[in-house]
């Protein structure tokens, strides 16, 4: 048996296994080992977490959503830690904070998201911490709705459910969109079982006393989350929680926001990798493994699947199909890559191979970050760039 041979199905074995096979343990587990937990119409405390750097253009919004959510005022609390903004945001959140006793300016110098969160929260009087994006818009019931689950003493933190604004996917952001319906199935099965990955930053909740300090160059919400996880407490999933999230409107700026995720994503990981201890956390370090670095690191089974089949060629018709789905597959993704370049639009489904080599390509630039030990603590989002 030659070596391209043995390399070939194992790398085959690596793809299957990270997209279909666990999610049919996911599926198998969530059935049969179903691990139910409370949830009440209760109204703890609230203090609404929000890290802002040069907003200006889109605060206004996010500030008037806050207005709308459906929450006792007397048990809420908006808190925007402005992180060293010169845009005019701080002028903006100043006015509504003057007319409005829940919206808090905190005005800090420019330190980073870390810095920002961990300021925000040493002022932050809510039992429980809501954190969101700035350019997330909730449903009006979201805030009700994220903190029902901790009426379960068990339940440490809730991720809620990022969506799309409908309407406003570009077509070359149809594979963003299908991953996020993908994760959002995913993310109902795990929490049947036990805990879901980790949380979105667009919405997610823990309790207060559960928070430690933010470290720099990491994912936020990914460390944030976890640590509820480390300590003992379950991470479940809500569905009905909903933020809406525009998408990015470019290539360009979506690669960039790709390779920033994924480095600070992969640092995360390394910062939290006491959760990779299956005896002490059991399935879950099965499920943040197989999610969290392997589908990160799928590209490595992909260049061994393209180098090794020409190897293969003459052995058998099967190997010449699948040579020339690969060369026919990423010939697709070329010609999506430079259609968007050149503004000229596509079916969204001839956008798809696009999309995954973008983000593998992501991937491996991230890798390679974070073996360089370089960090991100800083950057401009694609709304300021």
């Amino acid at each position: 048996m030659s070596l391209a041979l043995i390399l070939f199905w194992l790398s085959i074995f690596l793809l299957f296994y990270t997209y279909v096979l666990f999610t049919m343990l996911l599926v198998i587990r969530s059935l049969l080992r179903p691990i139910p937990y409370k949830k009440e119409p209760i109204t703890p405390p609230v203090s609404l977490i929000i890290a802002a750097y040069n907003e200006a253009e889109g605060i206004e919004k996010k500030l008037k959503n806050i207005l709308t959510m459906d929450y006792p005022a007397g048990q809420f609390e908006a808190i925007i830690a402005s992180d060293g903004s010169d845009d005019g945001t701080n002028e903006i959140v100043a006015r509504y904070a003057a007319e409005h006793d829940i919206i808090k300016l905190l005005e800090l110098p420019r330190q980073g998201k870390a810095g920002a969160l961990n300021d925000a929260i040493a002022t932050a009087s809510g039992e429980i911490l809501v954190f969101s994006d700035a350019n997330s818009q909730y449903a009006t019931d979201a805030i009700r709705v994220i903190v029902q689950p901790f009426a379960d003493a068990t339940i440490g933190g809730v991720a809620g459910n990022q969506r799309y604004i409908k309407g406003d996917t570009p077509a070359d952001n149809v594979g963003e969109t299908g991953y996020w319906s993908f994760d959002r199935i995913l993310k109902t099965l795990e929490s049947q079982g036990g805990n879901v990955i980790s949380a979105t930053g667009a919405i997610y909740a823990i309790r207060r006393s559960l928070f430690q300090g933010v470290p720099e160059g990491v994912t936020d919400d990914f460390v944030t989350s976890t640590r509820v996880i480390a300590q003992g407490y379950r991470l479940v999933f809500e569905p009905d929680a909903v933020a809406f999230e525009p998408t990015a409107q470019s290539q360009t700026k979506e690669f960039g926001r790709k390779v920033r995720i994924m480095t600070r994503g992969l640092t995360a990981v390394v910062e939290m990798r006491e959760l990779l201890n299956p005896f002490r956390h059991k399935f879950y370090a099965l499920q943040l493994f197989t999610h969290k670095v392997l589908r990160r690191l799928m590209y490595i089974p992909l260049i061994v699947i393209l180098i090794a089949n020409p190897f293969l060629w003459n052995t058998h018709v099967f190997y010449q199909l699948t040579m020339l789905a690969q060369i026919g597959f990423y010939g697709l993704a070329i010609l999506g890559w430079l259609a968007g370049k050149m503004g000229i639009k596509l079916p969204k489904v001839l956008n798809i191979p696009a999309y995954f080599c973008m983000v593998y390509l992501a991937a491996l630039l991230a890798s390679w970050n974070v073996v360089r030990g370089h960090r991100i603590n800083r950057w401009s989002t694609a709304r300021q760039s």
